[in-house]
């Protein structure tokens, strides 16, 4: 078995393809869609908060259209799901990891994921842990939601390297990059923290038996 026990998701551009989120930001602000995605991109390659986005598209009052991005949004699917996301899931439960599902999400995404077909042993948010990725104290609560294994045997799986890949080295976890998605495809781990990197989930498995080794 491998030393790695659990395996803990992020939830965006990870499990879930965020491009419906994206458009519905783009309907909200009255911005079209690919200044907006053009504009999203050039702050997340210089490293920019990503909020910055909406400001240089010329909604500064981004906050404001939030609730109506929800009402556009509606509840996450299982449309909504990367085709990989369900069967390695599966596979990993197979093969006797234990999986958990984490990430930077309001309370309502984890009945959203449960009825998407999302099956983990541990499957909560930021918002039941109350803290926020990249702070430590995501990393430690979510920890001890997993019964406090030791850090090193949780690898956690994300798009994100400030958020998913720094943080969760820095917390002893033990990280996995996705390279997918903007923060995925744009971001660069220049201090080459992440244990393994992927570009689907499929190589997950693989993967995992090989930090064993």
């Amino acid at each position: 078995m491998s030393r790695i026990a659990w395996v803990c998701f992020d939830v965006g551009e990870v499990l879930v393809d965020e491009s419906r989120v994206w458009r519905a930001w783009s309907e909200a602000l009255a911005v079209p869609a690919f200044p907006l995605q053009a504009v999203l991109g050039g702050c997340i390659a210089q490293d920019r908060d990503h909020r910055e986005a909406f400001a240089l598209v010329g909604r500064p009052d981004w906050e404001a259209v939030a609730p109506t991005v929800e009402q556009l949004l509606g509840p996450l699917t299982a449309a909504d799901l990367y085709a990989d996301a369900l069967p390695t899931l599966a596979d990993l439960r197979r093969h006797g990891w234990r999986v958990a599902v984490c990430g930077n999400q309001p309370a309502r995404r984890r009945d959203e994921l449960a009825a998407a077909g999302i099956t983990a042993e541990v499957l909560t948010t930021s918002d039941h842990l109350e803290a926020e990725k990249p702070d430590r104290a995501f990393y430690d609560r979510l920890l001890a939601a997993l019964g406090d294994p030791a850090p090193a045997q949780v690898a956690y799986v994300g798009d994100r390297v400030d958020n998913d890949v720094a943080a969760a080295a820095a917390a002893g976890l033990t990280p996995v990059w996705l390279r997918r998605g903007p923060w995925g495809r744009l971001g660069e781990d220049r201090g080459g923290q992440a244990a393994a990197t992927v570009d689907t989930l499929a190589e997950l498995g693989p993967v995992l038996r090989a930090l064993a080794a």
